[in-house]
């Protein structure tokens, strides 16, 4: 069973890509919900707050990949299959160890990247924005 799926694809054996540094923290993170509603009055202390039926926020987030190939040439072309897949905006994430959650993000930019001396592995890591994260089916 695959570790990481992207755009229903095995990114193990489609790019070389394995789950990074921090990604399972980063993914799996509670949503930020947007502002409740407020009422401040001159004729009441405090201010009102109404709770009723709260909604989530839309969300950043900032997951590392490790891309590795077993030659050079592999990894090179690993990683710019893999640079023309997150390009494409629309990246749909699912870590099945997480459960069937598909994780529906927008590519943003990478934020770091640091590549070994033989050119067989790197560590990216990459900023997305999850618009809807209620929407996870």
């Amino acid at each position: 069973m695959a570790d990481l799926i992207i755009n229903n694809k095995d990114a193990f054996q489609t790019w070389g890509a394995k789950i990074g540094e921090g990604f399972i923290d980063a993914i799996f993170a509670p949503s930020p919900l947007k502002e409740f509603i407020e009422n401040k009055s001159r004729l009441e202390n405090g201010k009102r707050v109404i709770y009723n039926d709260p909604k989530v926020d839309e969300r950043d987030v900032t997951l590392v990949f490790n891309l590795e190939g077993i030659s050079q040439a592999d990894y090179l072309s690993k990683y710019k299959a893999f640079k023309t897949e997150l390009e494409k905006g629309k990246v749909e994430i699912q870590v099945p160890s997480l459960g069937e959650e598909i994780y529906r993000l927008t590519y943003q930019k990478s934020t770091s990247f640091a590549m070994n001396t033989l050119r067989t592995f790197s560590k990216l890591s990459v900023k997305f924005q999850e618009a809807n994260p209620a929407d996870r089916t």
